[in-house]
């Protein structure tokens, strides 16, 4: 059976976070090492095969999804352990990493209900699409659990949104349309300080664990603007920290889902157009494009994805990179109005930040044309600008210098 094992590999403690080109060199050492191995020999002499990998490398250390076909789960989790440890220990420059974490990631009650139901009539449906529509919807309530309060969740994910805001520090408040009066930072990314109202606090979302700016960190914030100086119709402090926060929040679903995306591409062996899994987003890129989305594209997408957000929370954001980096953001900020909206916590105000956001990030929309029917139909005469946005050039940067992520260079297959 294949399995994914995710893997946390950190710096040691004290360390200073590492700068892009260590991070590049990070990627090319952890990748060489994924590549002299093809199969390893787990607990009681059981082998597993090791087909794949992908390498996400950020400041502090990288995170790592393995690919591996083994007889049981547990067998799959040690290969991996044993082949990262290994690993790091050969490389020099990698040998004081630690192993934070080295598992394959299970609901507990789906996978216990997967168990228990295998044969009976309770078993999950065989059908993939239908299957995923089971396994979305909420789990029945036990008698000893307290009754599911749509309420009190929403007030968790706005308080877990306003934490993560401080850790968006590429975006100043101006960013998401509170006015520039010289109290509010540079309207420009690259910013020190993040949008939110609380600095120096430990984010509570799907990020917890990533340490807030410190009070340095929030100059320039959105707490800078107090709410009795709001003009009227200007966006409010609130809703400019929780439109930054739910962008964090969003982009942790965006990338769970990608990751499943390029499991269930590598599984089929297919492409997006021709899968009959169900997938999260590919479906949601330029239709026209669709037979040139498989596993291999799928793989340089999520390290694209990864890296641009990367750049949201190290300050080093200011425009996409390239056209993938522009669909990407597109993915993102429909994740991001669907998040809010489930929580009912999309009101007009934010709605009115996100789009302050995009507009200020976007340079152009030549992206949109990709999802023109009309595309479908050029020949020898593109409209203007799309012959820069031809799928070859995707993830080639829009400007000499421009930084794309080492896993997400090399130009994939032109498409027909």
């Amino acid at each position: 059976m294949t399995y994914v094992v995710t893997v946390d590999i950190c710096l040691p403690q004290g360390t200073p976070e590492m700068d892009p080109l260590q991070r590049a060199g990070a990627v090319a050492l952890i990748e060489d090492g994924f590549d002299s191995v093809e199969a390893v020999e787990g607990p009681d002499g059981m082998e597993a095969d090791l087909f794949d990998s992908i390498v996400a490398v950020h400041p502090a250390g990288a995170l790592l999804k393995v690919f591996v076909d083994a007889p049981v789960l547990e067998s799959a989790e040690e290969a991996v352990r044993s082949v990262v440890a290994d690993l790091l220990e050969r490389s020099q420059l990698l040998a004081d990493w630690r192993i934070d974490r080295c598992e394959v990631e299970l609901h507990p009650k789906l996978a216990q209900e997967s168990l228990d139901a295998a044969d009976g009539p309770d078993a999950p449906p065989a059908d993939p699409a239908a299957r995923k529509a089971h396994h979305a919807q909420r789990p029945t309530e036990d008698e000893d659990e307290e009754p599911y309060d749509p309420e009190a969740k929403a007030a968790t994910v706005k308080a877990q949104m306003l934490t993560l805001s401080q850790n968006l520090k590429a975006f100043p408040p101006t960013v998401f349309g509170a006015p520039d009066n010289g109290e509010t930072g540079e309207t420009g990314g690259g910013g020190d300080g993040g949008a939110g109202p609380e600095p120096g606090r430990k984010a509570g979302g799907p990020e917890a664990g990533q340490e807030a700016g410190g009070p340095e960190a929030g100059q320039g914030g959105a707490q800078a603007l107090q709410p009795e100086e709001v003009a009227p119709g200007a966006v409010t402090p609130e809703a400019i920290a929780l439109a930054a926060g739910a962008l964090l929040y969003a982009t942790d679903i965006l990338v769970d889902e990608l990751f499943q995306d390029v499991q269930t591409l590598t599984q089929e062996d297919t492409t997006a157009a021709n899968c009959d899994g169900p997938l999260w987003h590919f479906e949601d890129l330029p239709e026209r494009y669709a037979l040139q989305y498989d596993a291999r594209f799928a793989r340089r997408f999520l390290v694209t994805v990864i890296a641009m957000t990367t750049r949201f929370t190290d300050g080093s954001f200011q425009r996409p990179s390239c056209v993938a980096e522009e669909l990407a953001l597109k993915l993102l900020l429909t994740e991001t109005h669907v998040t809010l909206e489930t929580f009912g916590l999309l009101t007009a105000d934010v709605a009115k930040a996100l789009d302050a956001f995009a507009d200020h990030v976007y340079e152009d929309s030549d992206h949109d044309w990709l999802y023109d029917g009309a595309m479908d139909d050029l020949t020898t005469a593109p409209l203007p600008g799309a012959t820069s946005e031809a799928f070859k050039a995707w993830f080639t940067p829009f400007e000499e210098n421009g930084y794309i992520h080492p896993s997400a260079t090399g130009e994939p297959e032109q498409a027909a």
